[in-house]
């Protein structure tokens, strides 16, 4: 009797914790999820809420979403981005926000590496949907109609006075990107400045009239600076250093006061634009550009990878204080070279020796610590033209001296 055994590794690791909050009635709120899929086969991202049955709230697989199985109270309200699983942002967006969808959301990616199926528990949301008045509230509007009134002209006032939403553009590779915020409203000398991400990641954090770096993530360590006297002078930009194609989300400014109210909350929004190279096919070298912040952990990876078209290849390897070149892949066998001292001055550029056609493609790189949590990546296009010249003089000349011979 033959035995087949298929050997499944479920790996639950929760990378990332959020919470969200809206209000009833709300067209749409996004729910945040970031992951690299590119190294598997057949991937797909599952968002549950296990409290459901069926759990299922979106599916989508490469070839597009698969809603067979979701629950049924979520039909025609999620949607996620059609280039998902190729750019790794899999966040789900869900519109006309009802109390009931209150709960805790987890995003799954799975796929299949070296034919065993993988998953991955990525990030859990915890979403909470409140009523936009209480129930004592509305008695209480009733009788004060005309405050009513006046409230809500104030409150719409104020609410596009504060919440400001910005757009900031900048080319992958520069040197810093400056997130503007500026208040003419007085602050307190003991007010808290807080920077947040889209995924609700500390970025910067201001109290007690000095930065705490212990508060930020290790994403933005180091990468983060504020202007000096900033309540006094109001201006609260932060400047974020050497952005890459991670940071294309969007950034929250809030105040708080000593008890922890809201003072005022601005937004912005940051594209970074994909940094190509080109360069012609024959050329001694080309480079792939990645500067970053200095004084990175001595033991950190540092991994080069062309990603599209696959399969994925392991372009160069930094690992263990020195390059890896038995772990590369043949292709590139004798033809990359990184710089020294790399992770201590941050340029983690990548040169590619005699670059060709088949080199096209899709770049990734990536900063490891011990624990494989990615502390910097950027992606880059390569794009290798035919050399012409060489390509005409490769032309076979027998048929010109036939036609001499005549």
């Amino acid at each position: 009797m033959k035995m087949f055994v298929v050997f499944v590794i479920l790996v639950h690791v929760s990378q990332h914790a959020s919470a969200v909050e809206v209000y009833e009635g709300d067209q749409f709120v996004l729910l945040p999820c970031e992951s690299q899929t590119f190294e598997l086969d057949e991937p797909s991202v599952v968002w549950s809420r296990y409290d459901l049955n069926p759990s299922t709230v979106h599916q989508r697989q490469q070839e597009g979403d698969e809603l067979k199985d979701q629950n049924q109270l979520y039909s025609s309200r999620t949607s996620m981005k059609t280039d998902a699983l190729e750019t790794g942002d899999l966040s789900l967006n869900l519109t006309k926000l009802h109390l009931s969808d209150s709960g805790s959301y987890t995003c799954t990616v799975r796929g299949f590496s070296m034919g065993i199926e993988r998953e991955l528990r990525v990030t859990d949301v915890h979403l909470q949907v409140k009523e936009r008045f209480p129930s004592w509230a509305k008695a209480l509007l009733v009788l004060l109609v005309l405050g009513l009134l006046v409230s809500g002209a104030l409150l719409v006032h104020f609410r596009q006075y504060f919440m400001s939403v910005y757009q900031v553009e900048v080319e992958e590779g520069a040197e810093s990107v400056q997130l503007p915020c500026k208040t003419t409203v007085h602050l307190p000398k003991d007010a808290k400045v807080e920077w947040r991400d889209r995924g609700d990641w500390k970025v910067h954090v201001y109290q007690n009239g000095s930065d705490q770096p212990e508060e930020q993530d290790d994403v933005y360590k180091n990468r983060t600076e504020m202007k000096r006297n900033l309540l006094k002078t109001r201006d609260l930009s932060l400047t974020l250093k050497y952005p890459t194609n991670k940071d294309k989300v969007s950034f929250t400014c809030t105040v708080y006061n000593r008890e922890g109210d809201i003072l005022m909350k601005k937004q912005v929004e940051l594209k970074v634009k994909d940094c190509q190279v080109e360069v012609e096919e024959g050329e001694e070298s080309v480079q792939l550009p990645f500067r970053t912040t200095p004084d990175l952990p001595e033991d950190a990876t540092v991994e080069w990878k062309h990603y599209e078209p696959k399969p994925p290849m392991t372009v160069h390897l930094y690992e263990n204080r020195s390059d890896q070149p038995d772990k590369q892949h043949q292709d590139y066998k004798d033809r990359t070279e990184m710089k020294k001292d790399l992770l201590k001055t941050g340029d983690l550029s990548l040169t590619l020796k005699h670059p060709k056609q088949t080199d096209t493609g899709k770049y990734w790189c990536g900063v490891y610590n011990q624990n494989g949590v990615i502390l910097r990546q950027k992606r880059m296009k390569l794009n290798v033209k035919g050399n012409i010249r060489n390509s005409s003089s490769s032309i076979d000349p027998t048929p010109l001296m036939a036609d001499q011979s005549v």
